[in-house]
This record gives C-alpha cells, structure tokens and sequence, in this order.
C-alpha cells in the first residue's frame, strides 16, 4: 500500500473527515486544531483496525483535552490535560506502538460498563451471514462498520424472519472473522500484493489526468453514470465496480471499465493504452485487443486485499 506518512493509523474527526497514512505532524495540526464548531473530537484507530484498540481526543475551546485510549474490552483510560503538544506526543506514541509511550501521566481507569450477553445465531443463520461477511473481507475495502450493517442486514426479510441478526450478533461475527482475516494477512510478509499493485496504478493514472476509481459503484451502469462527477477536468476515467471486485477476490481476474470524457472511441482507446501502460509499471498483466469497447482485464491476479478498516 503506498503510504503518504509513517503513521498507521486512520483518524476520523468530527466534520466528518477521514485522514488516513498521516505523518506526525500532520496529526499534531490535526490535535491542535481542535475546539471549534464541529470539530471538537476525533478517534484513531490504527491501520489494520483492532477490535476494542482506539484512542480519542475531546476539546472544547478554553478547556482541558480530555484524551482516551482503549487497549481492550476492559483495558480504558483516560487523562485530562490543558497541552494539545503532548496529547499529540502521547497520540504519536500510541500510533508508533512505542514502549512506555503513556508514562508520566496520570491516567484514570474509565468504566465501559456491562458487556452485554449476545444470544448465539442458529446455525443456519450463521454460516449465511458467515459466508457473506468473509466474501466481502476477501474484497478487503469494507471497515468493521459497514460489514456490521451488512451482516445485520443481509438476511431482512428472508426465510429467517424480518430481523433475525440484532448489531450486537452482527458485531461479534464481524470482529471474529476480522481478526481472522489479519491474522492470515500476517502471512502475506510486507512486499505488496497484486491489489497494492492495482493501488499503485490508479494513483498515477490518477495523478496523470484519469480519474482511476477502485471498487466504484455497484456496477458498469452506475459506475459509467457517475464517473464524471467525481473530478472536473479529467481527460478520461477507469474504474472497477464491485461486482468486478467480487469476481477478483474469487479468482477470475479484474475487469475494468474505462474511456473518454469527450465521447469519441480515439480518446477511450488512448485511455485503454494508458491504463495498460499503467498497470504493466505496476508489474500486472492485462488482457486487451486494444478495441475501445472491450473491457481490459488484468490477470493473472492473485487479489489479497489488505484490510483498513
């Protein structure tokens, strides 16, 4: 994955902005900031994202920065402290996993309260909710979040009754087969894989003039309607949608979608060229008879996605 800063972790602040990969300074500023209308608070978690791991920071201008970390179920704490330096020093620390990082504060214990007993799922129930949830890790673009929706969600209606999957059953699935999937990515060692390398391509295709979009939309319709919202002045676009996604993590290569915002076949087969071109830097092949309606597909592909969270 690449990497604009050496911290990681994600941070999510409280007008709704998502800061991921950031350098410590950049999480100084982002600490110091803090105390104005809807930016009062913001959560960090590191990259992959832990169950029950976080830290957080609240700050109400002409107060104390009231600084929180959790380090498991029953392991939180909290400290009250008037300088945003050192919480950014004390939050920089966590992120960089250093030893003794919380020394010389004084931090009290905070009580998260009863842990709610969570009735298992029948079986059947299960291993449908299983199956979705591990498909969908296998794509590696969904946070914990989203998969707790989709895992509560995704048997509404059915044969199991209107709501046979409650968020606190949703959450234990999710967290369960999450730390399962990390723990097979540990495997994986730290050079990249054929999915940091599609990464890598979209960025400088990206940053070349076309607007390279991953996991975008559910489908080529959606995906080819909405494109050209997503930046002004691009020459052209490429773009996986997610069915596509679920068709790479199960095996049968990536399909991308791509063109020219002009509409003419010269500037979509120019683009098809360029996303090859791109792609081959990255070290993936491509299969392409270089004709503007066929889709390029990049295979052989071995798609191990690594989790954010």
């Amino acid at each position: 994955m690449d990497k604009d800063g050496d911290l990681a972790i994600k941070v999510e602040t409280e007008n709704g902005q998502t800061h991921a990969w950031i350098t410590a300074a950049r999480l100084r500023e982002l600490v110091t900031r803090l105390g104005g209308p809807h930016d009062r608070f913001l959560v960090v978690q590191r990259i992959p994202d832990i169950p029950d791991v976080f830290a957080q920071v609240w700050h109400e201008a002409g107060g104390d920065y009231r600084l929180e970390h959790r380090a498991a179920q029953d392991l939180f704490f909290g400290t009250d402290l008037d300088d945003p330096g050192l919480v950014a020093d004390l939050l920089t620390g966590w992120a960089r996993r250093r030893p003794g990082w919380d020394s010389g504060v004084a931090w009290a214990p905070i009580d998260p309260g009863p842990r709610e007993a969570v009735p298992e799922l029948p079986d059947d129930v299960r291993e449908a909710v299983e199956r979705r949830v591990r498909a969908l890790l296998l794509c590696g673009y969904d946070g914990r979040r989203a998969l707790v929706e989709t895992a509560e969600d995704h048997l509404v209606g059915g044969e199991h009754g209107e709501r046979p999957v409650s968020r606190a059953q949703a959450q234990e699935v999710v967290d369960r087969l999450w730390l399962e999937r990390l723990a097979e990515q540990e495997t994986w060692g730290e050079g990249p894989t054929d999915a940091d390398r599609v990464a890598r391509a979209f960025g400088a295709l990206d940053a070349a003039g076309v607007t390279a979009r991953e996991n975008f939309t559910c489908c080529r319709g959606c995906g080819t309607a909405e494109i050209g919202a997503e930046r002004e002045g691009a020459r052209g676009f490429v773009f996986f949608h997610r069915q596509s996604t679920e068709a790479a993590a199960e095996g049968y290569g990536l399909t991308l979608h791509y063109g020219g915002f002009d509409g003419s076949q010269e500037t979509t087969t120019a683009v098809g060229h360029e996303v090859v071109a791109a792609l081959a830097a990255a070290g993936l092949s491509t299969k392409w008879d270089g004709d503007p309606g066929t889709a390029i597909t990049v295979a052989p592909l071995d798609w191990r996605k690594r989790l954010v969270g």
